[in-house]
């Protein structure tokens, strides 16, 4: 659970990256600083011909204009994430310093300052008078590092136009949402209840306030197997906690009735717990589906404000959403029951239901769109692509969605001419619900 929480960090941290190029930078110009080429090498062509001022000259030439460059680059990114925050949503903000191109670009540019910099110590100067003698091959690395640098200046120029263009955003975000899905996405059973605490459970609690990361629980299942107990975590993947409030609820295991918790073991269940569930501060998407939903819904509820109008964006949002909900249509939602390694149960962990992803979706599109046509439009079209995915239990609540969307235009569409081809449309889609629920699957 630390590493991948310092793994979740760094990915996220627009520091990490720069800080290790400078340090390999610093690394490499010592390493080149200390071979020397004999001029009848074949590779002394690569050595720098000037004398130690040119060499100077050139370093603090290099130096300042990587200074102007990142000054340059750093403004760009700000008008980035602040277009991508006011404009899509401020969710999305993360995955913009996520960005691994835009890290490179910026690792490259301090590695070239800090390259050149360091080279000052060094060149046309030994034992603090001046020389004749320099490591050439040294400063022919600068020279190189100033081409890849400018040549990263224009891949940035072009990424990051691309990076802002609302298509290329809700891509990414779907792209990313679908490999949560594909790869951390835990099945459920929508059979299992959650089971209420009995009396005289324990209360784990909450250690700080934050956001519910990312559960692991093989080592509370572990701790919870020594001490033959039963316990039920009460938050969510995604849910914010205060601090002090119960985190997990802990009982009697073996059916013996109330048995109060001995001091180490609750030392060691409350280790365990915070081994096995992580709380930051931020919500993330390494296990957290709903958020990938939520950033597309986001930018979707957004352009359908009065202040942005704009409908085409929320049919764009809708159709990004389309692929989503059909890989969560082919699983199985509900909480899990997990057990130790003797297959008892021990632990009771909560999940979303396919409902809740459908309104997280589509829910507030609906409502903030049900009287724009166009809209309509596109949530019945991913409507009825939902038909043809998942059980009956899963269409039944894409049906009852297009019912309620169906309401919502007979009621808010005044046009007839706008409402009646909507109610038609919709009225096919609730056939196509039909005609699935009739297909028998062939063996």
């Amino acid at each position: 659970m630390s590493r991948e929480a310092v793994r979740e960090y760094l990915a996220s941290a627009l520091w990490a990256m720069p800080t290790c190029a400078v340090v390999l930078a610093i690394i490499a110009g010592a390493g080149l600083s200390a071979v020397q080429l004999d001029a009848s090498s074949p590779f002394a062509v690569l050595l720098f011909q000037g004398t130690s001022d040119d060499a100077r000259n050139l370093l603090i030439g290099i130096a300042s204009t990587m200074v102007t460059v990142i000054a340059v680059v750093l403004g760009l990114t700000v008008v980035a994430l602040q277009l991508a925050s006011t404009q899509f949503s401020p969710r999305l903000l993360r995955n913009f310093l996520r960005d691994i191109p835009n890290q490179v670009t910026l690792s490259a540019f301090v590695a070239t300052f800090a390259y050149s910099t360091a080279g000052l110590y060094t060149v046309g100067i030994a034992a603090g008078q001046r020389t004749l003698d320099y490591p050439r091959l040294a400063v022919s690395g600068a020279l190189l590092l100033l081409f890849v640098s400018m040549v990263m200046l224009v891949f940035f120029a072009h990424h990051l136009s691309h990076s802002i263009q609302v298509d290329q955003v809700m891509k990414s975000v779907e792209r990313a949402t679908l490999k949560v899905i594909e790869h951390s996405f835990v099945p459920g059973d929508p059979g299992i209840r959650m089971p209420n605490p009995p009396p005289g459970a324990t209360a784990l609690l909450v250690p700080r306030s934050g956001y519910v990361q990312a559960f692991h629980v093989e080592t509370f299942v572990r701790a919870l197997a020594r001490l033959g107990l039963t316990a039920r975590i009460v938050p969510m993947i995604g849910r914010h906690v205060i601090a002090g409030t119960p985190l997990a609820w802990v009982w009697d295991g073996t059916g013996g009735g109330e048995r109060p918790l001995a001091p180490d073991g609750g030392t060691q269940l409350r280790q365990a717990l915070t081994q096995s569930v992580r709380i930051g501060f931020e919500r993330t998407l390494e296990q957290d589906v709903a958020f990938g939903v939520r950033q597309l819904a986001d930018v979707a509820s957004k352009a359908l404000s009065p202040a942005i109008n704009d409908p085409y964006t929320a049919n764009q949002a809708v159709d990004h959403l389309g692929p989503i909900l059909a890989a969560l249509s082919l699983r199985q939602h509900g909480p899990q029951a997990v057990e130790d390694a003797k297959g008892t149960v021990r632990l009771h962990v909560p999940a979303r239901d396919f409902a809740y992803f459908v309104d997280l979706a589509l829910g507030q599109v609906r409502r903030y769109g049900a009287n724009e046509p166009r809209v309509v439009r596109a949530l019945l079209r991913v409507c009825g692509d939902l038909v043809w995915f998942g059980e009956a239990e899963h269409r039944a609540v894409v049906r009852q969605y297009v019912e309620i969307l169906l309401s919502d235009v007979a009621r808010l569409v005044a046009q007839p001419a706008d409402r009646e081809p909507l109610l038609a449309e919709g009225a096919a889609v609730l056939k196509a619900f039909d005609v699935a629920d009739g297909m028998q699957p062939k063996d």
